[in-house]
């Protein structure tokens, strides 16, 4: 584990990113509201774009819980911004083109396909509370089922306040 990773129960350092539609957002412009932040590898591959939608179409369930998401991936704007318009994505998707977000968050790690050797970003979902502390983590994640337990989190977080 990497010393300065973000861990359960701190505070998440603010950070800036370009986002789709051209603005800049900031994790602490949302202080006050839960946030779902999460990484993926890839705009418009099969797995990534599954997982985008099952937020999308989760998207009044997340908000009735006061919760916002975020999704981040190595990917330009521009990508991002077809990747949005194609799917009907409801949430801003963020920039991270020199990985120091994923790496703020431990998961742009060297990984493995087909005996090949790369660094990229291991699918992971962080759940932030209202004042920016991280409540819970999924890490290398599988996309099937994952919705569910980030909303069964959700909700236990707002059955507790």
């Amino acid at each position: 584990m990497i010393n300065n990773e973000v861990q359960v129960g701190q505070l998440v350092p603010d950070f800036r990113l370009p986002a789709s539609g051209g603005e800049e957002i900031s994790l602490s412009q949302y202080r006050g509201r839960k946030v779902i932040l999460y990484f993926y590898p890839r705009d418009m591959t099969p797995a990534c774009t599954q997982q985008a939608c099952e937020f999308r179409d989760q998207s009044e369930v997340l908000q009735k819980h006061g919760a916002v998401v975020l999704g981040i991936s190595g990917d330009s704007v521009k990508s991002h911004d077809k990747f949005i318009a194609k799917h009907g994505l409801s949430f801003p998707l963020l920039a991270d083109e020199d990985h120091s977000v994923s790496r703020q968050f431990g998961v742009w790690q060297l990984k493995k396909m087909y005996g090949r050797e790369y660094e990229g970003i291991v699918r992971s979902t962080f759940l932030i509370d209202e004042e920016g502390r991280l409540l819970q983590e999924w890490r290398g994640i599988r996309v099937a089922g994952h919705i569910g337990k980030v909303l069964e989190a959700l909700k236990d977080h707002s059955r507790k306040k």
